[in-house]
Formats: C-alpha cells, structure tokens, sequence
C-alpha cells in the first residue's frame, strides 16, 4: 500500500522539508523562489524553531522552519492551512528574532544579514493592493512616495497556494 505524505500539515511540511535528510528538497524550493534576491543557495544549517522572548512574560514562537545559508542568511518558512486574525503581524513578529540573534552583546556594527519570512498560504490572504490574485508576492520596506525599496535585507515572501488554481493550464 502507498503512503502519501500531505504537504499542507505541520507534520507532512515539516517531514518534507524541515529534517536533514531532506536538506537538498528545501535548498531548491529556496533556490526557485528566492534567486533574484539571495542569489543560489548552496546549503543550509536547520536552526531552532523554538523562539523564546527577551523577557519571561514576552511571547514564545515555534517557527516550522527556521535555517540560514552558508552567507548567514536567514530563512523562516511557515506553512499555514487557514487564515488567522493579525496573520501578517505574527509574521512580522517573527522577523524580529533573526533581527536580535544578530545583535551580539559587546560593541555591535548593525550590518545584518538578509532576513526572508516565506509563508505558504492554502487561504486568501487578505490584499488590498490589486495583488489578490497573485501567486506569490515579495512585500519589502519602501519609501511612501518613490516606491523605492528602503531596506533590502527584510522580505516576506507569500505564496498563495489558493490563485494556482485560477492559473489556466495550456
């Protein structure tokens, strides 16, 4: 009898992408979505998904991926199967802690490394922007006016697993 592992739980996204022996299968799909920004991706090291607060009564986060490449570069990459309320605030949130891991104590120079936040969505994400129907949207900082990109080293990246199926097959 065949075993199928579904991709959209926390076990099957995780069993798929998140353990050692499936290193090569995250390297590519982080290779596909993210080659204009980081460039290739050679290899990875997993990192803890637990994330603890700075203080005992600040949130703890459980990330279902967390890794950096061999540039020191961050990766956060979630899985979420419905829409939640402040979605885009937990990630926001969870970009800040790659932002302090990389404050070391003692005298900091404030040069970080680039951070990606990459959800993978099976809802509609709730887009005001005329990006409804994309596939996948890259959301940075930008300057109000110019549009210009303010701070390159911090995307969130949103594939939007729900619009594949408006895409026409030829």
């Amino acid at each position: 009898m065949a075993k199928f592992i579904n991709p959209f739980t926390d076990f099957g996204f995780k069993k798929l992408f998140g353990e050692e022996s499936s290193k090569e299968m995250l390297i590519s799909f982080l290779n596909d979505l993210l080659v204009y920004e980081s460039g290739t991706i050679v290899d990875i090291t997993y990192l803890n998904t637990e994330q603890f607060g700075q203080a005992e009564d600040h949130r703890k986060s459980f990330f279902d991926i967390y890794c950096k490449n061999e540039k020191e570069e961050y990766f956060i990459v979630e899985i979420q199967r419905a829409s939640h309320l402040n979605f885009k605030e937990r990630m926001l949130y969870y970009s800040t802690f790659p932002i302090q891991q990389q404050a070391k104590k003692g005298e900091w120079d404030f040069a970080l490394t680039a951070i990606y936040v990459i959800a993978i969505l099976n809802f509609e994400l709730d887009d005001k922007n005329g990006n409804q129907h994309k596939i996948v949207s890259r959301v940075q900082l930008v300057e109000s006016e110019s549009k210009e990109v303010f701070y390159p080293k911090l995307t969130y990246i949103f594939w939007k697993c729900p619009n594949l199926q408006r895409v026409k097959m030829s």
